[in-house]
C-alpha cells in the first residue's frame, strides 16, 4: 500500500494542522487532561482519514479488448438508458459509479485506445447521486475510442469533491487499466456504452477499478 502524489499536499497540510492544534493545547489547556485528549483522538481521526483516503492500493490488471473495465472503486447507483447530449446527442446506456469518502479515488481508463475528445466543465457541486450532477456539477468528460467503438466516461465533483484531477488529452493513447484522474472526496464516475452493450454488474454492486468487469464490447452494436 503507497500513498497517491495527490494525497502529498492535503497529508503535509493535516500534519500541520495537527502539529499546531497540539502545540495551542499543550500550551494553554495541558492540565484539562478531558480537553487534551479529545484534541489527540481529532488528530489521529484527521491523519487515519487522510492517509485511508489519498491510499493507492497496488492492483495487477487484466487487459482484454472484448470488456470494459470499472473506472473507480465504489458502488453502482444507476443502470439505465439515456440520452447523452455533450457528445453523442444520442441514448446511451449508462452506468453510474457512486464514491463515499471511504473508497479509493483513483480513475483508471475502461479501455485501452484513442482519446477522441476531452473537455473540463466548471460547475455546481450538488450530491454525486442528484440525477442533474452528470450536467450541472463541475465534471470533465472524455471519449476513448477502441476497436471502432467510443466509450465516453465523465468524472462528476460532489458536495464533498472540490477538485478534479486528470492526467488525458485529446488525441493520446491510453491503456486499459491505468490511471486517468484522480477525485477528492465524495464523487461519482458515469460511464455512457452503445445501446444494446452486455452489462456485467447490477445496481447495488460494489465494484473495484481496474478489476470489476462492466459490460463487453460488442461490436455488431
Amino acid at each position: 500500500m503507497t500513498i497517491h502524489k495527490e494525497g502529498y499536499t492535503s497529508i503535509a497540510l493535516g500534519v500541520l494542522f495537527v502539529f499546531v492544534l497540539n502545540a495551542i493545547t499543550h500550551y494553554y489547556a495541558s492540565e484539562n487532561q478531558l480537553l487534551t485528549w479529545a484534541v489527540y483522538i481529532l488528530s489521529a481521526f484527521v491523519l487515519i482519514a487522510l492517509l485511508q483516503f489519498f491510499r493507492s492500493p497496488k492492483r495487477t490488471i487484466t487487459q482484454d479488448e472484448k470488456i470494459i473495465l470499472c473506472p473507480a472503486d465504489g458502488k453502482v447507483v444507476v443502470i439505465e438508458e439515456t440520452e447523452e447530449t455533450e457528445y453523442f446527442q444520442d441514448r446511451r446506456l449508462q452506468i453510474s459509479i457512486f464514491m463515499s469518502p471511504i473508497n479509493v479515488h483513483i480513475n483508471r481508463n475502461p479501455v485501452s485506445g484513442i482519446v477522441k475528445y476531452f473537455k473540463y466543465h466548471p460547475g455546481k457541486y450538488l450530491m454525486a447521486w442528484n440525477p442533474k450532477s452528470s450536467t450541472l456539477n463541475e465534471r470533465t468528460t472524455t471519449v476513448v475510442e477502441t476497436d471502432g467503438i467510443e466509450i465516453l466516461f465523465r468524472q462528476i465533483a460532489g458536495a464533498m469533491a472540490r477538485r478534479i484531477v486528470w492526467y488525458v488529452k485529446e488525441g493520446q493513447t491510453v491503456d486499459q487499466g491505468t490511471e486517468f484522474g484522480f477525485i477528492k472526496f465524495g464523487s461519482r464516475v458515469d460511464v455512457f456504452l452503445p445501446i444494446g452493450s452486455k452489462v456485467a454488474v447490477k445496481l447495488g454492486d460494489k465494484v473495484k477499478g481496474g478489476i470489476t468487469v462492466l459490460g463487453e464490447i460488442n461490436n455488431e452494436v
